[in-house]
């Protein structure tokens, strides 16, 4: 259908009730998204404030309760590495995808099971359509769940009223006798928990609205997806430390948000909500790394990609923070300077010969024969436009044998790799590593004039039972007026999943990250 046609179509409806009528008809019908657009020349967006704005919550499809065929998922293995991937939504019990942006059942279901025990009590301040409610049910917990949206808290009741017949594998496996909880759901704010007390929690679960990005309500006050992002950061901190209060020392806090982009560059909304959780008082235990599937792009998506040089946001951050037993400032245990350690040093990239194709999202994941070779590939030819380019390496001094003189010279790239982080780590030798890629960014950046690249390859590092996000380390590290942050791109190899020596206590970290500058000046 034309533009024009659809124009004419939208013109022959009296009014915008008209209009909205006939739109909440077409999804009644079970009309796809997509071509309810075409026939009435309206975006998704419309679409989907025409469904808030009648329903009072944001759901993709207007339809009865779902008819439950499983209590669970099948063939489930717990995560043991920071990259999760679940190729299928999910969609035992309940479960369905019809709230807009609500979370992966295999996420509280991961989540529930390694930081809580049966009898125990989750809270899910950011309830929506209960997801969280729903897997602590399933699990055998108690559950509190909190919605600023009256409509929410009503679906999620909906989507918690089914019985529990015979026992879940979990229990038979764990050989125990199961008590089901009936999750505890209302009305209720995020950043005023008032109703519970100190240090009652055992764990909490929430994925956040982000900010601006999908509007929940239909405006109710207090509703955070309305807000910008300086706005959005404010009132989290009111959460955050209200999370604080309620948690109990040394359990945990798991929160899912993404990034967002703004004028064809990344805004690290993840890593602005890890610090504001932070400057709370948690301690990071994990950084997880969630996959988002169906975003390959092909054809058009795939040529735009190259064309205007961005990637398709394709990852969300899963934090797992914890609250320390002791509010006393952990100490070094080792104590060793980093003076000396770390050399800079100019390597020759290896490379495969030729791409299939670019990555084009987020995620890249190769096998792990040819991982560098096709990381260091997708760098050069995607950012390299001939003017030459240098890769320098971070190295420790003890596995330097010769050091290469840095040329002066005009480059369009500069690779910052970094080896000396394969190393166990110190608190100081971070200091000190932080400190070198801000020398190198200082003598490099000189060289490079406006639309070149500076990437640099870094990775989170556990230190004292806690995780050190180095990729959030450098943002606020490098707070250059001529350096603009155009992609967080996270690298992993195929086939990362569990390693049987692991232990179990922690995950392994099996995603490196590329900060991909752009040079503005």
């Amino acid at each position: 259908m034309s533009k024009n046609n659809c124009v004419q179509i939208k013109d022959d409806f009296k009014n915008n009730k008209d209009l909205e009528s006939a739109i909440l008809q077409e999804k009644a019908n079970g009309t796809p998204d997509i071509e309810i657009g075409r026939k009435y020349g309206v975006t998704f967006r419309y679409i989907e404030k025409t469904i808030t704005k009648s329903k009072g919550v944001n759901v993709s499809v207007l339809k009865g309760a779902k008819k439950i065929k499983t209590l669970e998922p099948k063939k489930f293995e717990e995560e043991e590495t920071t990259v999760w991937s679940f190729k299928s939504r999910g969609n035992w019990a309940t479960h369905s995808g019809e709230y807009r942006g609500n979370w992966s059942p295999y996420i509280p279901r991961n989540v529930i099971l390694k930081y809580s025990e049966p009898g125990e009590t989750v809270l899910d301040y950011f309830c929506g359509a209960g997801t969280t409610a729903v897997e602590a049910k399933l699990l055998g917990r108690k559950c509190i769940a909190l919605d600023i949206n009256p409509q929410a808290i009503e679906l999620a009741k909906r989507n918690i009223d089914f019985p529990v017949n015979g026992q879940p594998s979990l229990f038979r496996i764990k050989n125990l006798t199961p008590k089901i909880y009936e999750p505890k759901l209302s009305v209720g704010d995020a950043r005023n928990l008032k109703s519970l007390n100190d240090n009652s929690m055992d764990l909490i679960c929430a994925h956040p609205p982000y900010a601006n990005i999908i509007n929940y309500t239909d405006g109710t006050e207090g509703d955070l997806s309305f807000l910008d992002i300086d706005e959005f950061l404010n009132e989290m901190s009111k959460v955050a430390k209200e999370t604080y209060r309620v948690l109990k020392p040394g359990r945990q806090c798991a929160i899912l948000i993404g990034d967002t982009r703004r004028k064809k560059h990344i805004i690290p909304l993840g890593f602005m909500l890890i610090d504001v959780y932070l400057k709370a008082g948690f301690k990071l235990r994990e950084l997880i790394i969630k996959r988002q599937h169906n975003c390959k792009t092909t054809g058009f998506w795939y040529a735009n990609s190259i064309k205007y040089n961005f990637l398709l946001l394709a990852h969300e951050y899963l934090s797992i923070f914890e609250k320390p037993v002791s509010s006393k400032m952990i100490k070094e245990r080792d104590g060793k300077s980093y003076a000396g350690t770390i050399v800079p040093t100019l390597e020759k990239l290896k490379q495969k010969r030729e791409l299939k194709e670019f990555e084009t999202t987020t995620v890249w994941i190769f096998p792990e024969k040819d991982f560098e070779k096709l990381l260091n590939k997708n760098i050069i030819d995607r950012y390299w436009n001939g003017h030459g380019y240098s890769s320098i390496n971070l190295c420790p001094q003890s596995g330097v044998k010769k050091t290469s003189k840095r040329k002066n010279k005009k480059n369009s790239v500069i690779f910052i790799k970094s080896t000396y982080l394969d190393q166990k780590m110190s608190l100081s030798g971070i200091e000190g590593y932080l400190h070198e890629v801000r020398n190198v960014v200082d003598s490099e950046l000189h060289n490079l004039t406006k639309g070149r690249f500076i990437v640099i390859q870094t990775q989170d590092v556990r230190v004292n039972d806690y995780v050190v996000p180095l990729a959030k380390k450098i943002l606020d590290t490098l707070t250059y007026d001529s350096l603009w942050l155009k992609e967080i791109v996270f690298a992993t190899t195929e086939n990362n999943r569990n390693n049987p020596d692991l232990k179990r206590d922690y995950l392994r970290i099996a995603h490196r990250y590329l900060l991909i500058y752009e040079v503005k000046k």
